[in-house]
Formats: C-alpha cells, structure tokens, sequence
C-alpha cells in the first residue's frame, strides 16, 4: 500500500527538493509550509509519515510535534538547522522517531524515511506465516498488546509511540536479559546502530515517564551500569 509523507518547512525549496526524491521511491506527498497548515493536515488523517523542520514562524515544529503528540502516534522526523545535542535530545524526548541536522544529503533523508516506515508498519502488515507469539506481556500492572500495539497500566490505556513500543516490546518480551544499546536499536529500529547512545537514553527516559511510578527510581526498567538495560521479571516485583 502506498505511503503518504508529510513535508513541513516553510523553505519551499527544500519541500520541493524532497518532494522530488520522494516521489521517485513511490511516496505519496503531502505540502504545508507553516506549522498551522500541517496541523490541518494532520487532523485530516490518512499521514503515514510527517517531516518537521523546527523554526518555523507562528507553530514551529517543537510546538507542533507536541500537539501531534497529544492525540496521534504517527512517526515524526524532525528537521532542523540546530545541531546541539541538547536539541536533539530534546526532539527525541517529545517523541520525535528521528532528527536530521541542516544541510542534509536529500538520499539520506530518503533513506531514513524508508526506514522508519518500515520498522514502524512491519508489524501492523500482512506477513508470510510465522511462529505464532503470545498476543500479550504481562509483568507487573503492565499488559503490552501486541495485536494493538497498546500497553495498559493498571488498566488505564499508556500512549505509546511506535518506537516506544518496539523498545518496549523487546525488553518485556525478554524480562532479565541485559540489553546493550547497540542491542536494543537493532532489535527495536530492525536497522544496522548508526546512532549515538543519546537516542536509546532519550526513548528509556521516555518509557520510565510513562510507566514507572517514580522514575528516578525505576522498578521496571532497570539500569545495568556499563553494560545497558534489562526489565524486571515477573518474581522481582513481588
């Protein structure tokens, strides 16, 4: 089925630029060139994808990743002339899949486009038969579905985005093992570790935000200092 992607930067130029390599890769297009037009577009559904620049007049694109955030999980890279970490993580932290610094190579933002469409709907698509997995985890208050992709605390629905919840998944889905963050990418992004290790530290913050009760002292997912991050198995939380 056939992707739509939403641009968003009010450099028409760089729209257009991307529009361009997009559509060669088959991409449906969708423009808006301030943060209020996409927000419309947003709301109108039917987005697979969405491509945020960050300074943009009125709505920018951290204001406008917030909203989405509030009421749709669809993945979202943002880009952006600031090439700080701080506002990198920051991104990550609202629930960004990705950041892409200015200038940028055009065949790499394709690249990481196809990716993240990839390891985002590989699971909600049909597939060639195989080994049949529990539909749920359960460990604790937590119950991941994973024929939804919906993870309930205390029975009280937890939004998650998609790389959330592939993080998540893999970590309940192994209660005890260590993971490392070269691991963890892997398994959660099914793509080769490019990243540095801020990203896996911004999505495990993420996840302690939303599940544990206090998460600077986390029950669930736990730190193994110099090696990664494993969850807690059922007996421990007794």
């Amino acid at each position: 089925m056939q992707k739509t992607v939403l641009l968003v930067d009010d450099d028409r130029d760089i729209v257009e630029l991307l529009k361009l390599f997009l559509e060669k890769e088959g991409l449906r297009i969708m423009e808006a060139f301030n943060g209020a037009e996409a927000w419309e577009c947003i709301r109108r559904g039917n987005i697979d994808l969405a491509v945020l620049d960050i300074m943009m007049p009125g709505l920018d694109g951290v204001q406008l990743l917030q909203l989405l955030r509030a009421e749709h999980k669809l993945p979202v890279i943002l880009l952006s002339a600031k090439n700080q970490d701080s506002d990198k993580i920051l991104g990550l932290y609202l629930g960004a899949d990705d950041y892409i610094a200015k200038p940028f190579n055009p065949l790499e933002v394709v690249a990481r486009i196809q990716a993240i469409l990839r390891r985002t709907y590989e699971y909600g698509e049909p597939a060639s038969p195989a080994p049949r997995r529990e539909e749920q985890t359960v460990i604790g208050e937590l119950i991941l579905d994973h024929r939804d992709c919906v993870l309930y605390k205390g029975g009280v629905e937890i939004g998650l985005t998609a790389i959330e919840y592939k993080v998540l998944s893999a970590l309940m889905g192994a209660p005890g093992r260590i993971f490392t963050k070269k691991q963890l990418f892997e398994q959660a992004w099914s793509d080769h570790y490019y990243e540095d290790a801020n990203t896996i530290m911004v999505h495990i913050s993420r996840l302690r935000d939303k599940i544990e009760d206090s998460p600077k002292q986390p029950v669930y997912i736990r730190t193994i200092r110099g090696l990664g991050y494993k969850f807690a198995k059922k007996e421990d939380l007794r």
